[in-house]
């Protein structure tokens, strides 16, 4: 079974980082995407969903000091339900997406961080051990 989940979008608010009674920081904020088209009769069209998205450990500490309102990005995570009894006994559910890393998208000084991604726990990403040939020999002009 695959549950994965990748967004790109920008935040409605600034994160808001809180920490668990063991210490853990667990950054939470709303990310807007947008979906655009042309109706029928030739109107353009859209529709925003909002995604509540949540980040453990060093990543949400990254989040709370670096993302803000507006502060465009990509997530990779999974869709995550939650069931609980709220202070009047009530039954609620919410749905949001636990996110397993984030990269930045806007250049630095726009976002407040230079482009990059951040990994879960700081895991070592996969494609830190490709070579990457930075000579512009190939360039056509």
């Amino acid at each position: 079974m695959l549950n994965r989940v990748f967004l790109i979008g920008r935040l409605g608010q600034d994160p808001q980082i809180k920490y668990t009674p063991q210490g853990t920081p667990v950054t939470t904020f709303n990310l807007a995407t947008d979906r655009r088209w042309k109706d029928r009769d030739g109107n353009l069209r859209s529709d925003t969903q909002w995604h509540r998205i949540v980040l453990w450990g060093s990543q949400a500490e990254t989040a709370a000091e670096y993302l803000k309102k507006g502060s465009l990005i990509f997530v990779e995570g999974n869709i995550q339900t939650r069931n609980w009894e709220d202070k009047d006994g009530n039954q609620r559910r919410t749905t949001q997406i636990r996110a397993l890393r984030f990269q930045f998208l806007e250049p630095k000084g726009t976002g407040g961080h230079p482009i990059g991604t951040e990994d879960v726990h700081d895991a070592k990403d996969a494609d830190d051990d490709i070579p990457v040939d930075e000579s512009d020999d190939d360039v056509p002009f």
